[in-house]
């Protein structure tokens, strides 16, 4: 029997209108779609973007990640969705596995295709990028990610701002992305850089309940939305709502 082919499509930051064509051409094709989810509980913003666009058919099954930093737990968990994924792969079914933003960006993917392609290298994976969500932001706020010769670097917010300090002197522009429990710290860490006036954090891009926080010291005060990200350019920015 012929393998199914496996599709890892971006679906873009939160906004419906965000998708590219390119992902829906796939989705109106495909068999079966896998989005992932936390483990406690199984909604998928993911899944509810691609719906529109997939046939009454097709089943979309969630695949449990513990948001944990057990690494032996996670690895299981991995292993285990791949194996399931690869089940169906090798009933001939075209598969989606859909992800918020950009595949290959701090993606639960990335992670599930080196298993897939450990378990079953002969399976076909092709990778549909998405617009992120710091390409969003930007857009949203009129602020150009880089100019001339400058750089970015794109940090996860995930253990505060430590990482930035190790290397601020280096940045022309920084990106956080998942700064939500410790956007506190990272704007600390701004401000010690005599970043944070040239800073700013956008909560819940495009979608109901956005917010565009230009004083990124705020964070300091009070936990931001899960959906968090700050924009840090050493030559300002301009925010326009």
């Amino acid at each position: 029997m012929t393998q199914g082919i496996l599709y890892g499509i971006g679906v873009g930051p939160g906004d419906p209108d965000f998708i590219t064509l390119k992902a829906v051409e796939i989705l109106s094709k495909v068999d079966m779609v896998f989005a992932a989810s936390a483990a406690r509980n199984s909604h998928s913003l993911a899944a509810e973007i691609v719906k529109p666009h997939l046939r009454d058919s097709v089943p979309i099954q969630r695949l449990p990640f513990p948001m944990t930093r057990d690494t032996q737990a996670r690895e299981a968990a991995w292993q285990d969705n791949a194996k399931t994924v690869i089940k169906v792969l090798e009933q001939g079914k075209n598969v989606a596995f859909i992800t918020l933003g950009d595949c290959m960006t701090y993606s639960t993917y990335g992670y599930l295709i080196k298993y897939i392609q450990k378990l079953a290298p002969h399976i076909e994976i092709c990778s549909i990028p998405g617009i992120t969500s710091y390409q969003a932001a930007a857009a949203r706020i009129n602020t150009p990610l880089v100019e001339g010769e400058e750089s970015m670097i794109l940090l996860s917010g995930v253990m505060g701002g430590d990482k930035f300090r190790q290397i601020s002197d280096h940045a022309d522009n920084v990106i956080f992305l998942k700064a939500y429990k410790n956007a506190g710290d990272i704007a600390k860490a701004l401000d010690e850089a005599g970043l944070a006036e040239n800073s700013v954090g956008i909560v819940k891009c495009g979608l109901d309940g956005e917010q565009i926080v230009p004083n990124v010291n705020a964070f300091q005060e009070k936990k931001p939305d899960y959906w968090t990200l700050i924009i840090s350019k050493k030559n300002g920015h301009s925010v326009e709502s």
